[in-house]
């Protein structure tokens, strides 16, 4: 499995993954505008601007196909974390968050990372340390649920 930095040609790509895995596990927690809302900020060009305006994404691919992927924001926010179903249940989630944060704690990150999780993913983000900083928020039919990781260290 090899993990490289993410480049705008990848957003076709990025795209799909993140796309076909909130339809199944996410959206349906929305209503019919904030699941628009979501895919929309998901789509081929959202995801190209992110990538050239500075939010860090890697990849995590195997053999070619694209099995996972992970993006930074502001140095300190943790944007998106998706695996792709085949290769769920390796580990391969905290190695794209440990690929990610070691980037963040390098360009001078003090150990304090946050988290907007969906309601599918926030025991995933409790076994990497991040905390709930309140119960679930509404913002225009998108739920998310704010965490925060303070003192990460490298593993």
């Amino acid at each position: 499995m090899d993990i490289r930095a993410a480049t705008p040609d990848d957003a076709r790509r990025i795209s799909a993954l993140l796309r076909d895995l909130t339809g199944k596990y996410i959206a349906h927690e929305f209503s019919e505008e904030g699941a628009g809302r979501l895919l929309e900020s998901m789509n081929e060009a959202a995801i190209k601007s992110y990538l050239e305006s500075g939010y860090r994404y890697h990849l995590a691919e195997e053999n070619g196909e694209l099995a996972g992927v992970v993006a930074i924001r502001d140095n300190c926010h943790l944007y998106h974390l998706f695996v792709s179903e085949r290769f769920q249940g390796r580990g391969l989630a905290r190695r794209l968050w440990e690929v990610a944060k070691a980037v963040c704690l390098d360009a001078g990150n003090p150990g304090v990372f946050t988290v907007n999780s969906s309601r599918y993913a926030v025991g995933l983000y409790e076994k990497f340390g991040f905390v709930r900083q309140s119960e679930a928020v509404d913002i225009s039919g998108v739920i998310s649920i704010p965490m925060k990781l303070e003192s990460a260290i490298r593993e």
